[in-house]
């Protein structure tokens, strides 16, 4: 009896293991548009050195768009993600590198079944150093052959942003099993862990 009650004082008094701690001084952000915003979170979430994902829409001239407004395709915003990222784990140019292999930067406002300017493959950069890294990053890709056509990736300055809503972060994950998912994000996650998976996080 005396040795349960010790065994139940250790339990109790045990220190708990501290809660991971982000570094901020090591964060950067990123807008990218790459299609359905759903398919392009899903992926970097699962890329290391990413610290938060979230669907939103850049680019437009409506303020405080609604999803039934930008799927109209006349709001101007593009279906994007911001990422903030640990560049001392994951830098930029591999961050672009994600990027280039798992849409198709080279049809014009369009990802597959999704057709429209809010489809439309974009960087949105964040400062001059963003710019000239996503220039040379478009440039470097485009000669090495991964894609026949001309890359048509819009590299534009980030000049609005705004939140998607609620039910449109985290998609893939809280909805696996929809149709959406399974054919068409299920598949994009399996090719980039084909071909990332040293940048898979663990």
């Amino acid at each position: 009896m005396l040795h349960l009650l010790i065994l139940l004082l250790m339990l109790t008094t045990e220190p708990k293991p501290e809660p991971e701690i982000i570094d901020t001084k090591n964060k950067e952000e990123v807008t990218l548009g790459a299609g359905c915003f759903w398919c392009v979170e899903a992926i970097f979430q699962r890329v290391k050195g990413v610290l938060h994902v979230e669907a939103g829409y850049s680019g437009g001239t409506v303020e405080n768009p609604t999803y039934e407004q930008v799927c109209t395709g006349n709001t101007g915003h593009a279906e994007v993600i911001r990422l903030e990222f640990d560049p001392t784990i994951v830098s930029f140019e591999t961050i672009l590198e994600v990027f280039w292999h798992t849409h198709d930067p080279k049809t014009l406002n369009r990802q597959g079944a999704d057709v429209g300017t809010q489809y439309r493959s974009v960087i949105f950069y964040h400062d001059d150093k963003q710019k000239k890294i996503a220039e040379e990053s478009k440039q470097r890709t485009q000669a090495s052959g991964l894609w026949d056509d001309p890359i048509v990736t819009e590299i534009s300055p980030l000049i609005n942003y705004y939140k998607a809503e609620n039910y449109h972060q985290n998609y893939f994950n809280n909805n696996p099993n929809a149709g959406y998912c399974s054919i068409v994000i299920a598949p994009k996650i399996a090719k980039f862990k084909k071909d990332f998976p040293h940048l898979l996080k663990e």
